[in-house]
Formats: C-alpha cells, sequence, structure tokens
C-alpha cells in the first residue's frame, strides 16, 4: 500500500492507494481444443504433467485443453469461436476455418503422417477390389482425400465406390462388425481395424509422404504470450518423449494409456508418424518448397469437392508461407504457415 496527497478546496487530505501487483489480478484464460491421434496425444500429457500450465504461467495466462472426441466437431467448434487454438490437418485448415472467414495460422507443424492414416479391407488385398463396395470414411476429411489419391493412383475414380459418412468416434466398432467392411482411417482406429481377423492394410499415407500434415492452428490475432506458451509448451514435451530415458519411456507409456492401448501399439503408431520432434526439423518442413506443391494439391482436391462452399474459384482464399508468397487471393488470405514461433524454439529464444 502507497499514501498519496491530493488537494480538495484548498484541504489536504492523504488518501491510502492500495496497489495490486499483477500476479494478482485474473490472467486471461484461452481454449484449446484437441481429439485423439498419434501425433496429437502428447498434448493430453502436457497438461497432465504440468509443463502446459508451467508455460502458461510464464507469460501471465491460462491455457484450458479440452478433449473433443469428434474431430471434425472440434474445428467446428473452433471456428464458431468457442476455442482459440484447435489440433487440424492442412486440409481441413483450409476447408473449414479458412473457407469459412476465419483468420488462422498454421502455428505449429507437428508431424506429417507416413503410414498413420490407411485403408483397411475385409474380403480383399488390392485397391482395385473396392469397386462396388461401400468405403466408411470421415466424408470431406483427410480420409476422403487419402482415399480419392489411392483411386487416383489405381486408376479409378471415387463413382467406382459408395461413399458412407461415419464419425471417427464410432469406425473401428463398425468395422469390427461388418464382415465386408472397408474403412479409412487414422490411428488410433486404423490400428484397432487393421487388428480385426480377416483384415487387410491395402494402401496407406506413406505412399503419398509429406501430403497429411497434422498442425496446431490458432487464431491468427492471437496474442504472442499464448502463441509463444503453446510452442514453448510442445517442444518441451517433443524432448521429454524423444529422450531414450525413463522419463521418455514414463511419457510414451502414459500417452499409449490415456490414447486407450498398449505402450508396444503407441510405439507402432509413432514408427508411423514423422514426428517433428525438432523445432529446428519443423521449420525446414515448413519453409522449404514441398509445402507449396502440397497445398496446391490439397487446394485442387478440396475446390473440386465442393469444399470451398460457392466459390466460384480455387483461388478465393489466400495461403500464406513464410516466404510471403501467397496462393490464391492475397487480399484474402485466410491460411498461414508460419515458421517464427517454432524458430524462436529452435533458437532457444522463447
Amino acid at each position: 500500500m502507497i499514501k498519496k496527497m491530493i488537494q480538495w478546496s484548498g484541504v489536504l487530505f492523504l488518501l491510502a492507494v492500495v496497489v495490486i501487483p499483477p500476479t494478482a489480478l485474473a490472467e486471461k484464460r484461452y481454449r484449446v481444443a484437441w481429439s485423439h491421434y498419434t501425433g496429437w496425444e502428447p498434448w493430453e500429457y502436457a497438461r497432465s504433467s504440468g509443463i502446459l500450465d508451467k508455460w502458461a504461467a510464464k507469460y501471465g495466462i491460462k491455457i484450458q485443453l479440452d478433449l473433443i472426441n469428434d474431430y471434425i466437431e472440434s474445428i467446428n467448434l473452433y471456428t464458431g469461436g468457442a476455442y482459440q487454438g484447435c489440433v487440424m490437418t492442412n486440409m481441413d485448415a483450409l476447408t473449414i476455418p479458412a473457407v469459412g472467414g476465419i483468420d488462422s495460422t498454421a502455428l505449429i507443424v507437428g508431424d506429417f503422417s507416413n503410414g498413420n492414416d490407411g485403408i483397411v479391407m475385409k474380403g480383399g488385398s488390392q485397391v482395385a477390389q473396392m469397386k462396388g463396395r461401400r468405403v466408411k470414411l470421415v466424408e470431406l476429411s483427410v480420409s476422403h482425400y487419402l482415399l480419392a489419391r489411392a483411386l487416383g493412383m489405381n486408376q479409378m475414380q471415387e463413382r467406382d465406390v459408395k461413399l458412407v459418412n461415419t464419425s471417427d468416434a464410432d469406425i473401428a466398432a463398425v468395422f469390427a462388425a461388418d464382415k465386408d467392411g472397408v474403412v479409412v482411417t487414422w490411428n488410433p482406429p486404423l490400428m484397432q481395424c487393421r487388428n480385426e481377423k480377416g483384415a487387410e492394410l491395402i494402401f496407406d499415407s506413406s505412399k503419398i509422404p509429406g501430403e497429411i500434415i497434422d498442425m496446431m492452428v490458432v487464431r491468427t490475432d492471437s496474442p504472442d504470450g499464448f502463441k509463444k506458451a503453446l510452442v514453448g509448451t510442445w517442444y518441451e514435451t517433443m524432448a521429454v518423449m524423444s529422450a531414450k530415458s525413463k522419463a521418455g519411456m514414463d511419457a510414451v507409456a502414459a500417452m499409449a494409456d490415456f490414447a486407450g492401448g498398449t505402450a508396444a501399439e503407441f510405439k507402432a503408431q509413432l514408427r508411423t508418424t514423422a514426428m517433428f520432434y525438432k523445432a529446428s526439423d519443423a521449420v525446414a518442413f515448413t519453409t522449404g518448397e514441398q509445402l507449396k506443391q502440397t497445398m496446391a494439391y490439397v487446394r485442387d482436391f478440396s475446390f473440386d469437392h465442393g469444399l470451398f462452399g460457392d466459390a466460384e474459384s480455387k483461388d478465393a482464399v489466400g495461403i500464406a508461407f513464410p516466404d510471403g508468397t501467397v496462393l490464391g487471393n492475397k487480399s484474402n488470405v485466410r491460411l498461414r504457415f508460419d515458421a517464427t514461433y517454432m524458430k524462436m524454439a529452435a533458437d532457444g529464444t522463447l
């Protein structure tokens, strides 16, 4: 408490002024949504281990991490304004929030699928044998993209199969009950489907490396402190889980348990996930030329499948890259790949 002299009508008064320390003020809370996927399970470990709270406290904020069991619903909630950040793939970041007018930034490029997304079939072992069959998937998601790529690489078209839209939360159980099932999904349900009797993996994302990218996306106008806290959290978690130590093994075991599987199963899924454990590797990928080529291919697929709404051109939405180039409308950039904060993590300047 400090004392201050004030004058009123010629009379001096002594006024006591209570000074409240900044740490006692209400901290700003930000909400982040995530859903189950091998490359995103580290977020729950970051929360439960206290790493997330530590980095949030460093920047004088609070971060609330919420698990949403339906992946597409989590992105819809982010787009609708319920969340400041959300994990999602590159395609879904473009076709849901960006096309929906939300200016979003790919803050952390965490990994790309290198076998973590796949097509599993009962009663067949080749893509060509899907012809005429019902294929269950989260329609218009990266599973749909993977299916289109698989069909195209095998001289087939989407009209050769019948698509059945199925929630990722239900798809493994639906496949288990279907003796002639065909599904397109991602881990962990992909692993569950592959373990079913008579199931065969007939195509996976290792055949299109670097095209299905898993990211933490935030609203572009988010404050620096929030962005730095998320990036710092992520790379501290990456350092823990990639360490060849008891702490590293315990972290992986915790992630496996929360995902509903064993440590052995989770390690198998990690082998099909090209994780960027080092921030410098994520920066190199994000600033590379391949990302531009991939996003050009992804937006072509998205526009051709009506995911740009009533837009008359695939150039309607702009996609910005770290070097300043823009794919599409420069006046309507709604998806930004920004390596700034990952570079800070790599340089140790967060």
